[in-house]
């Protein structure tokens, strides 16, 4: 069983459109509303895979309440911490060629009264998961180690632990030892604070996470894939698709995928690749179920073959 922690989940609002041209009315051609949230998505990817999974995540206002009976209508079992605030609600806007422009809410302000209810949460649950997975951006009012708080905490239990964020709250989750770092290149490079312009500095930027304290780096790289660093070395994978619909949720499902799979080696890297390009088939934030999964187009490199220019993926995340 895999636990989810998602502090800033949403309403998504997914909407395709023929093309985005500002300050004009534009017809929808179809629109999908969403349980949201890194965490969210990764229980939601999942359990639609037959992997059991609860989502922890604080909920506020009707929206809260909204996001709570999606995920209950998909049968994601739910602990919501009642906050005072309105949980958010994003819009993403997708053309036909898969480009998504995103309209992202900041979230409710958090307490630190909220935090404990959420850690306490967390902690009851986690005595029986294999995983908990801490995902997504920190709500306003909560400092940038909220994280690396809980991660100390589940480490010390022995529990492993997937951390999916970004800045601060990353290099801070590093620090504290999380088992797993999810990052995708744009959160790499800000948190090694330098461009990575091709694998390598891909690959060190990764070796650099683990030096700060991190067991592994999952790094999701868009239309190139991802990299896996870990003690056993340094493995990258692509997995093409015919038509990207949206390339939201894609590095979730990746995550999901790849802890599903063991979280370790070849096959569990190959496996998280499939569940992330066939969420970019996917509308929405729609995650893949077993119908959806195309493994055959997964393809592994191991290093140094990785120096090699390897084939084009539309994963995106």
């Amino acid at each position: 069983m895999i636990v989810t922690v998602t502090l800033n989940p949403s309403l998504d609002m997914a909407v395709e459109i023929q093309a985005l041209a500002r300050g004009e009315v534009i017809r929808a051609t179809a629109a999908h509303l969403d349980p949201a949230g890194k965490g969210v998505n990764v229980s939601r990817a999942l359990l639609a895979n037959g992997v059991p999974s609860v989502a922890v995540l604080p909920c506020g206002g009707d929206e809260g309440g909204q996001l709570v009976r999606l995920l209950k209508a998909e049968g994601v079992e739910a602990l919501a911490v009642p906050i005072t605030g309105r949980t958010r609600s994003n819009i993403t806007l997708a053309e036909p060629d898969g480009t998504v422009t995103k309209v992202n809410e900041p979230g409710p302000t958090m307490h630190r009264a909220d935090l404990d209810e959420v850690i306490d949460r967390v902690l009851t649950r986690a005595g029986s998961a294999d995983w908990v997975a801490l995902c997504g951006s920190v709500p306003p009012g909560l400092p940038a180690d909220a994280y690396a708080q809980l991660c100390r905490q589940l480490r010390a239990v022995g529990i492993r632990v997937a951390v999916d964020g970004s800045g601060p709250a990353l290099r801070k989750a590093a620090n504290a030892g999380a088992t797993l770092l999810k990052p995708n290149r744009d959160e790499l490079a800000e948190v090694v604070t330098g461009p990575l312009t091709d694998l390598a500095s891909v690959v060190a930027a990764a070796q650099r996470l683990r030096a700060w304290g991190a067991g592994a780096v999952l790094a999701s790289l868009g239309a190139d894939g991802a990299v896996l660093v870990d003690a056993d070395g340094v493995l990258s994978g692509t997995c093409p698709i015919t038509r990207a619909r949206s390339t939201v949720g894609a590095g979730d499902a990746l995550l999901a995928g790849f802890l599903a799979a063991g979280a370790r080696g070849a096959a569990a890297l190959a496996e998280g690749l499939a569940w992330g390009a066939a969420a970019v088939s996917l509308p929405g934030s729609r995650m893949p179920g077993p119908a959806d999964l195309d493994r055959h187009r997964a393809t592994i490199h191991r290093w140094p073959a990785l120096l090699k220019e390897a084939p084009r993926a539309d994963l995106h995340t």
